[in-house]
């Protein structure tokens, strides 16, 4: 195989700053709204998280594809993220269960990333600027060329993502007799989240994402989930109008991300597009219902308005951001509907709130059998 990585890539920002690095991945050019994680480990759950689709990742951990890539340990079909910026990008690797390469796991799934780069310089002004697109290319290195191409790619703010990451067809997850049916709204959902309904007996049917709500309710669900995803929440009206139905309907619902923010907004609180949204594994977050504080994984660009859920007469805060005070977790008042902004799946991620799932399996057990 060729070893592309010595060859120029550029990084160039929507605002005209270049960085100069070296090829890493597929030779080419990609485009996308650049942010970054400061997660330590898990850059291949991070990888094929479907939340990230037409984002360019920044890593903030120095070494990129030092333990390899297994092929159990992917969130989602294949690679979601639009382009990858790192410091290291190491193909060789240690661990055994190490299926392949980083370097030949990304010329297989056609993605282009640049190595090489002072990511800390760069975080550092994404973290000031703002969330803005970006170009990636290790074929065009003329600035000039790259800023025509880079002046076509539309802003993340008013796109809707979700259906090109959602299933085409229908799907079932899980054992078919176990003592909960649940359906999921795909969004862009991760694997470990069916795994984790799956381990508290739970059966999934996952249905694509402008499913409309008559034809989910017709498997005669016990309760229904809404799924993380990409894109601008505002943007999906046919997904917003499904949540509002579910809420109808009266069954369990649980949101968990873009799900949070469709679960605001059938409530008639809106969302937002933020600087530079969480995207981690160490978040802290209160839950003031139980008192009690959660390390948490985040990823995630858009919100909710904060004074609306302060005024609203429809739902009550349940999770507090310890760090910005921002609504990580809302709950319907009457309802068994409630949402976090965060990932309690955390794949990567500490297991923190991992009850979330309990207590939504819990909201579909009758009054009459506990």
């Amino acid at each position: 195989m060729i070893n592309y990585i010595k060859l120029p890539a550029v990084l160039l920002l929507e605002d005209g700053t270049v960085y100069h690095g070296k090829a890493a991945g597929k030779i080419g050019t990609t485009t996308g709204e650049i942010c970054f994680n400061t997660g330590m480990t898990g850059y291949q759950e991070i990888f094929t998280d479907p939340s990230y689709f037409g984002q360019i990742m920044v890593t903030t951990n120095a070494h990129i594809g030092n333990y390899g890539v297994n092929s159990e340990e992917i969130e989602s079909g294949d690679i979601k993220i639009a382009g990858l910026v790192c410091k290291n990008f190491n193909i060789a690797y240690s661990r055994k269960q190490s299926d392949k390469s980083i370097q030949d796991y990304f010329q297989e799934e056609n993605v282009v990333g640049i190595s090489d780069v002072d990511t800390r310089s760069l975080v550092r002004h994404i973290r000031d600027k703002g969330a803005m697109n970006a170009i990636i290319s290790s074929e065009v290195l003329d600035i000039e060329e790259l800023k025509k191409m880079l002046a076509a790619v539309p802003s993340m703010d008013g796109l809707e993502l979700s259906s090109q990451v959602s299933t085409k067809e229908p799907y079932y997850y899980g054992n078919e007799n176990a003592k909960h049916r649940v359906a999921v709204l795909d969004l862009g959902v991760k694997k470990n989240i069916l795994r984790n309904f799956d381990h508290r007996d739970v059966y999934a049917k996952v249905f694509p994402a402008k499913t409309p709500f008559e034809e989910m309710e017709k498997w005669a669900p016990d309760g229904y989930f809404i799924s993380n995803g990409p894109g601008d929440p505002a943007s999906m009206p046919y997904a917003i109008e499904t949540v509002k139905q579910a809420l109808s309907a009266d069954k369990p619902l649980f949101g968990i991300c873009l799900g949070h923010q469709l679960l605001a907004l059938a409530n008639d609180i809106r969302t937002m597009k933020m600087k530079n949204g969480h995207r981690g594994l160490n978040h802290p977050v209160k839950n003031i219902i139980l008192d009690h504080c959660e390390v948490t994984s985040q990823n995630h660009g858009f919100g909710v308005i904060s004074d609306d859920v302060r005024h609203s007469d429809k739902v009550e805060i349940t999770h507090l951001n310890l760090n910005d005070n921002s609504i990580e977790g809302i709950r319907v008042k009457g309802k068994k509907a409630f949402s976090v902004q965060y990932h309690p799946e955390s794949s990567p991620g500490p297991h923190d709130s991992r009850y979330l799932f309990d207590q939504f399996v819990d909201m579909m057990i009758p009054e009459t059998t506990k």
